[in-house]
């Protein structure tokens, strides 16, 4: 199996180092340092790690699925898209929460994930009067149950 070779800078030498989980394909993240949020509060949460990823690649952040029960934190973007060219000594990787609530997040906590991902292919739009497949009712309209 091919590998790819992804350099990782640590932030700092007491960083928590990198390993994939067992089950799945994404890789933790931790809080590099104490958090302090209340109600409101906008911050970057500090990753501990800068990367250089192989041309034509990316990385993809999202929360944990624990995340917003543990401490109440959205990402504010979503998701993150870190790509190739984001890779110098300095370009720590971040996350940008938003507090729910009053919450502390300690050093070494993982509050994301990520995976390394190609680039989309190039993509050719083609305007149609008519697209052909059968109406499934609009978004959302899959029901409840």
């Amino acid at each position: 199996m091919f590998k790819k070779k992804i350099l990782i800078k640590y932030i700092k030498e007491d960083s928590i180092h990198l390993a994939k989980i067992t089950k799945g394909d994404w890789i933790d993240l931790h809080a590099a340092t104490d958090v302090i949020l209340k109600k409101g509060d906008f911050k970057l949460i500090p990753l501990g790690i800068a990367m250089k990823l192989p041309k034509g690649y990316e990385a993809i952040i999202a929360p944990r699925s624990s995340t917003f029960k543990k401490w109440g934190i959205i990402q504010t973007n979503g998701i993150g898209v870190v790509d190739e060219t984001y890779c110098g000594d300095n370009d720590q990787w971040m996350m940008p929460v938003y507090a729910t609530r009053d919450e502390a997040i300690r050093a070494g906590d993982r509050v994301c994930q990520f995976r390394i991902q190609k680039h989309q292919p190039k993509l050719l739009f083609s305007q149609v009067e008519r697209l052909l497949g059968k109406n499934r009712g609009g978004f959302g309209s899959t029901g409840i149950r």
